[in-house]
């Protein structure tokens, strides 16, 4: 019998059953499609081998003006600036105590140590620094106590518990993204105060790492407010922790979403590090510096600072979740509108909110819950104009759009969108696959990324699987990929809460969950373990019959193509397996009859010229399959030899 040439549509389609989609592909993971053909995606490395604490949510890559490379990180307990591997905390504090207002008190045998500070305001996991303190009298040194600390526990407005714990900076206790410090435990000597020199600095409040979905009794995270009192979801430390940054020079402007906007100066990099200071407390600020913001966002063409749902010039610390405001160019400081200047402000009329804003070449989209707007530079007077570009949109979260070329493509709540000139929605093959099994209590979480080296926009969200013990996932664990050269869409699992294209580094940056920084498209393996482990990939075509499927099929012989280019193995390969079923609807079938098979997995290695099989059924599938380390592959056009074989 001839040989049969198995060609397959590119991309995968789960808009349809597998017998209806002859000639495609019906699942896959951690497969890309490049030249119409499916190859396994590259595989990722530690961009350093310290971690940070918290979920990163944002990556912001910049150059100073002699050279040195930093990367901003903001994650929901922290702001970072990355350098060289290392990570400096630059987070804002939002109060200083006066010498004298922090005293101590230590428990004989016990790590805890209750703080009084009276009108603290500060939530569990917040952190704050101490300076100026004393010895209690024993073990709880005042090296022990002139330290960072995570607070443990929320004691009343006037107090709170700390774990006194070894002298070691930060980085030396966050292993693998979790705070690990050593305890210290107190001893019968340590009856002292601290003394009246002790100064507190407490950082921003740490924000949300899960979406907290509604309001009401019991809305609250555990230990965050009053027992049984209804959660306010519009206050800061009750959204989900997002920042925003942009470069304003080599200095760096960032923003808190629905909280404050700070500035950090370039030329305080020397070590340590200092932290970023407010916006309006910079000298020579106006008193009409914004103080609260969505998002900000520097124009590139124009140099005006821009923030978006932020409070008005004649009422500052009222947040206006529809108001845009621009400082004067080429100055952040100067924000009241005079004639002299170009700063000023613009209101959008639709909506109930701006949920985020995209920079492309020609102009600026903002995104409300139900609207999308083009913001466009014009010069003086106005400086800014803004005009509707199209309804009943939606967006899915804050970071849910990307710009790439001259387009910018967002996941909606149910749709994929497009804008380049106009709104269109994005024909999507595995829609339903994505949205019927999506976590919609967490879509603030869903992320954006562009994966220009292929081509690629991918999207990183939450799925809706329900573990052994009946609780919802709330994390982000899938991926859903379109490659907008070729027009076709894939899938996979994968965990990524930030990415950033490859520009200043020759490789993609992203953020994982379990606090680590990894190069992406970078070797063969996943190299979050040590030594790295093999990635599995695959990819498994929908049903295939000859005729009108009413014949039984004798699969006799596979030819398969593949390359392994790439590959670090010595002798990489990969898994075929060829599966038939009698009826569309029946399962793989994989008892023997006979000697007559029903499934049928191969090895084929790079020289594997021909595999010999025996398999009989009404309709087969063909699956590529690899989890080896450093293997590398790329699907071709295999054959196989098939032959009627009879209706019983």
């Amino acid at each position: 019998m001839p040989l049969q040439k198995l060609q397959f549509r590119p991309g995968v389609n789960r808009e349809t059953t597998s017998y209806s989609n002859e000639g495609g592909w019906f699942d896959c993971d951690k497969v890309r499609f490049r030249f119409g053909t499916p190859e396994k995606i590259g595989g990722w490395e530690k961009y350093s081998g310290k971690s940070f604490l918290g979920t990163c949510r944002a990556l912001k890559p910049f150059v100073a003006l002699q050279g040195e490379s930093y990367l901003g990180v903001g994650t929901h307990l922290k702001y970072y600036i990355n350098e060289g591997g290392g990570y400096n905390d630059i987070t804002p504090l939002r109060l200083t105590t006066a010498a004298g207002d922090v005293t101590f008190a230590a428990v004989n045998g016990s790590a805890y140590i209750t703080v009084t500070d009276s009108n603290h305001g500060a939530n569990i996991n917040d952190f704050v620094t101490f300076s100026g303190a004393a010895s209690l009298g024993g073990a709880i040194t005042a090296a022990v106590l002139n330290q960072e600390y995570q607070i443990n526990q929320i004691v009343n407005s006037s107090s709170y518990k700390i774990i006194a714990r070894d002298v070691a900076s930060l980085n030396d206790i966050t292993i693998d993204g979790a705070y690990t410090p050593t305890p210290v435990l107190a001893n019968g000597s340590d009856t002292g105060n601290g003394g009246g020199s002790i100064v507190g600095k407490y950082q921003i409040t740490v924000g949300l790492d899960t979406t907290v979905a509604g309001t009401g009794w019991g809305a609250g995270t555990w230990s965050r407010g009053t027992w049984g009192s209804a959660a306010n979801l519009t206050a800061v430390g009750d959204t989900l922790r997002i920042w925003s940054h942009d470069n304003f020079g080599e200095d760096l402007i960032i923003n808190v979403r629905n909280g404050g906007i700070y500035y950090w100066d370039k030329s305080t990099s020397s070590a340590p590090f200092q932290r970023a200071v407010e916006l309006s407390d910079l000298a020579g600020a106006d008193p009409t510096t914004p103080t609260i913001a969505k998002q900000i966002m520097i124009s590139d063409r124009d140099r005006h600072v821009i923030v978006f749902g932020c409070d008005a010039q004649d009422n500052i610390g009222v947040q206006d979740p529809l108001l845009i405001r621009f400082s004067d160019q080429e100055n952040p400081l100067v924000w009241s509108a005079q004639a002299t200047n170009t700063a000023g402000d613009l209101r959008i009329g639709t909506g109930s909110e701006i949920i985020t804003a995209i920079e492309t070449r020609q102009q600026i989209l903002v995104f409300t819950d139900k609207s999308l707007h083009a913001m466009q530079y014009l010069g003086p007077p106005f400086t800014f104009g803004i005009s509707m570009l199209s309804e009943n949109i939606t967006i899915a979260s804050p970071l849910a759009a990307i710009a790439v070329d001259d387009m910018v493509m967002w996941m909606g709540e149910q749709e994929f969108y497009i804008y380049s000139g106009q709104v269109q929605k994005l024909p999507c093959s595995v829609r339903s696959y994505v949205f019927n099994d999506f976590n919609q209590d967490q879509a603030e979480k869903v992320t954006a990324a562009v994966n220009s080296s292929y081509s690629e926009i991918w999207w990183f969200y939450p799925s809706a699987t329900v573990d052994a013990n009946g609780l919802v996932n709330q994390n982000i664990d899938r991926y859903v990929v379109y490659n907008y050269q070729e027009q076709v869409w894939s899938y996979g699992t994968l965990a990524r809460s930030a990415w950033i294209d490859r520009g200043i580094g020759q490789y993609p940056i992203a953020a994982s969950l379990d606090g680590y920084l990894y190069y992406h498209e970078f070797g063969n393996d996943d190299g979050s373990v040590n030594p790295p482990a093999g990635i599995n990939a695959y990819i498994e075509s929908s049903q295939m019959s000859m005729g009108a499927g009413d014949n039984f099929v004798l699969l006799s012989k596979l030819i398969p193509d593949v390359t392994f280019d790439g590959s670090s193995s010595p002798s990489p390969n990969v898994d075929f397996t060829l599966q038939t079923r009698r009826f569309p609807g029946s399962a793989y079938d994989q008892t023997t009859v006979s000697d007559i098979i029903r499934s049928s997995t191969v090895p084929v290695e790079q020289y594997t010229d021909q595999v010999r099989l025996r398999m009989r059924g009404r309709s087969f599938a063909l699956k590529i399959e690899s989890d080896n380390t450093g293997v590398e592959w790329r699907l071709g056009t295999p054959r196989v030899e098939l032959r009627p074989d009879g209706r019983r």
